[in-house]
């Protein structure tokens, strides 16, 4: 089995009732990048990336397309049968640009499920639920207002909430933290997330005055090397997220015991493959970790529920999708949504979505 073409298409995502607000950064819409692999006996697998803007990370919508734009003709010939060699091939092409990598592998696994008439959780080890824990991420507000829509979450079914802080006054993040607390108390776990926004100094504080409430810090500072600095003076437990931008990264984090868990992204650390060697690695240490990715439509939301519903009960700090800020699915029969607060797995060969094609508009970029 060969890889016959690859076709690339941009495809808008504007944020229902926007914008999303997080660590200082607004998002009216994001440009996601669809990736559609077919081989020479017709089976077409599908793909996507979806970079949260240009700030967030080091990469960005045209990025992706520039590096599939590099990548896609030496693609033409290879086996999507063979996830390894896949990656290998595609680093031989171009260094870096993972994000980009992770749509094909994506679709490469969507294509060995159709194949094999496996789920992609089947294939990546075998799904423990079919009902995926999902979790809630509260933008930026004031504290009533934050709280309010928390209190409407929990009475929803989500099992874990995350509170946006950063990019104000730390006075005001402390105070959302504690309204929301007071708001929920323990029915749910918190994680309070500043994507990179606060110092070292509003770290240590708002650990200090929130003692009391039992919260993952998640990704609270810049650098790694900030979080390491005060990582035995903080009172809550630390998540890594957007510092893991690589497998190395992941074992040097775990290796150096800087965290006690991770945010997760499928696309950055470079798609399914390397995301199941994630999984493996915490399992060795005990480490909980999510599995979602920092925006996205159908496509994005199955490869992320497919590889969670593998995760271990006790580890799996749930799958976050973008559904519920965005308008209708590409596959209106079978789209990912959420429910009670989880995921039901999709019940279909691959990634168990099938997108109507016509919703994405003519290619960008074809080859083959």
């Amino acid at each position: 089995m060969k890889i016959k073409e690859v076709h690339v298409f941009a495809h808008d995502l504007p944020v229902k009732n926007g914008p999303y607000t997080m660590g200082g950064v607004k998002v009216y819409a994001l440009d996601t990048t669809i990736v559609k692999v077919v081989i020479d006996n017709g089976l077409i697998g599908w793909g996507e990336t979806c970079p949260l803007g240009t700030t967030y990370q080091p990469q960005h919508a045209k990025g992706a397309r520039a590096a599939l734009d590099e990548m896609a003709q030496g693609l033409i010939g290879a086996d999507p049968l063979q996830p390894v060699a896949l990656r290998r091939r595609m680093d031989g092409l171009l260094n870096g640009h993972r994000y980009a990598k992770a749509a094909v592998d994506m679709a490469a696994y969507d294509i060995m499920g159709k194949q094999f008439g496996m789920r992609v959780a089947d294939l990546l080890g075998g799904a423990v639920t079919e009902r995926v824990p999902s979790y809630y991420a509260l933008g930026i507000g004031e504290p009533d207002e934050v709280a309010r829509i928390a209190a409407e979450r929990v009475a929803e079914g989500y099992p874990r909430l995350q509170i946006k802080i950063g990019g104000r006054p730390v006075e005001i993040d402390i105070a959302v933290v504690r309204k929301v607390w007071e708001r929920v108390g323990d029915r749910v776990r918190l994680a309070a997330d500043a994507n990179r926004s606060l110092t070292a100094r509003d770290t240590l504080r708002l650990s200090r005055e929130c003692l009391d409430v039992p919260l993952i810090l998640e990704q609270p500072c810049n650098t790694f090397e900030e979080i390491k600095a005060i990582r035995n003076q903080l009172h809550h437990a630390v998540y890594l997220d957007e510092n893991t931008e690589d497998l190395s990264a992941v074992i040097r984090a775990i290796g150096e015991g800087v965290c006690d868990g991770f945010g997760m992204k499928v696309t950055r650390i470079g798609g399914l493959h390397a995301m199941a060697t994630v999984r493996d690695l915490c399992e060795a240490r005990s480490m909980p970790h999510t599995c979602d990715d920092g925006w996205g439509g159908d496509i994005l939301a199955a490869a992320c529920v497919q590889i969670g519903a593998t995760v271990s009960p006790r580890l799996n700090e749930g799958v976050w999708i973008a559904a519920p800020y965005i308008e209708g699915h590409y596959d209106e029969k079978n789209g990912v949504s959420i429910e009670e607060g989880h995921i039901r797995l999709p019940s279909g060969p691959g990634l168990g979505v099938v997108p109507q094609e016509s919703c994405f508009g003519s290619p960008v970029a074809s080859y083959g």
